[in-house]
């Protein structure tokens, strides 16, 4: 049997649309850095090897705040990022004091990238900054570990970091709403990457590996879903690309809340005046990693039934 998420769609449309839209902005806006060649460099001349840098700077960066707890609470607000490439972070980097260095490095990459790269995001996260500081604290903390580890970090006193901040944490609450649903609906860390290869049209195991799965994980994977009735023949059927979809429209469901508290006239400046400079952190992305790279930047179709 498959599994099955029912929950039903609860938000007014007009807020899924708003909720569905932004996230994109969202994303953009925070994931450019993860490969950006600055934090990069940053993350070489603090020792890490150079095929690791990039990798393993993303996670000690990203991870700092949740650091002090440990790799076994990092893997599981990570998702589907290798359990691998975090085990092996924590090994060289020794402590939590070193991943507060990683995040210091990144703040300088960020400042440092966004005036180079998207001047035109400056005065929207400058400016908008209050507005979505006051949203975030005002959202709720039940259920999502990365979000309120990274809200307990000390605020940038720059206006430009003190924006993006807001708008990361706006990232990490989505994206623990997210795994919480992928949790509900039975899936295992290769399971959803696998399922959310597919539902991308991306070939041959891409996302997977991309995240530092290992051939072992991405076969017990596939194993499993056949169990599961979601694929066959190393394929995943209509019924998996339906919960990869539902997984979708309701994590854009249960992300309305942000714009609700931000109101309907600031969530719409929202996109208007984030959208043009987000397209270029977005090219920005294409050419340090590639075109497949941070996929939730992508517009792309929902899967309809009999959908080739």
């Amino acid at each position: 049997m498959g599994s099955e998420l029912d929950f039903g769609r609860r938000a007014e449309g007009k807020w899924y649309e708003i909720s569905r839209r932004n996230a994109r902005s969202v994303q953009t806006t925070v994931g450019w850095i993860f490969w950006d060649p600055g934090a990069v460099a940053r993350y070489e001349a603090w020792g890490l090897d150079k095929v690791l840098a990039m990798p393993l700077g993303y996670i000690a960066s990203r991870g700092a705040p949740l650091a002090p707890a440990g790799a076994d609470t990092m893997i599981a607000a990570f998702g589907t990022i290798s359990a691998v490439g975090i085990r092996l972070t924590f090994d060289l980097l020794k402590s939590p004091d070193a991943f507060r260095e990683f995040w210091d490095m990144r703040e300088e990459a960020i400042e440092e990238g966004l005036r180079r790269y998207a001047p035109g995001i400056v005065d929207p996260l400058c400016e908008m900054g209050p507005a979505l500081w006051s949203v975030v604290d005002r959202l709720p903390l039940l259920g999502r570990p990365l979000f309120a580890a990274t809200l307990s970090m000390p605020r940038p006193q720059s206006p430009l970091l003190s924006g993006w901040h807001a708008v990361n944490l706006l990232r990490e609450w989505r994206g623990d709403t997210h795994w919480a649903l992928v949790a509900a609906a039975g899936l295992t860390s290769s399971e959803a990457s696998i399922l959310h290869n597919e539902w991308l049209r991306y070939q041959d195991d891409w996302l997977s590996k991309s995240r530092g799965h290992t051939e072992d994980d991405i076969d017990e994977g596939w194993e499993s879903l056949t169990r599961k009735g979601l694929a066959t023949d190393r394929r995943v059927l209509p019924e998996g690309l339906r919960l990869r979809q539902r997984i979708e429209d309701l994590t854009d469901d249960r992300t309305v809340l942000p714009w609700q508290l931000l109101g309907e006239r600031a969530a719409h400046e929202f996109a208007e005046r984030f959208e043009p400079p987000c397209e270029l952190l977005l090219s920005r992305v294409d050419e340090t990693a590639g075109v497949q790279f941070q996929p939730a930047s992508r517009v792309r179709a929902r899967y309809e039934d009999g959908q080739d």
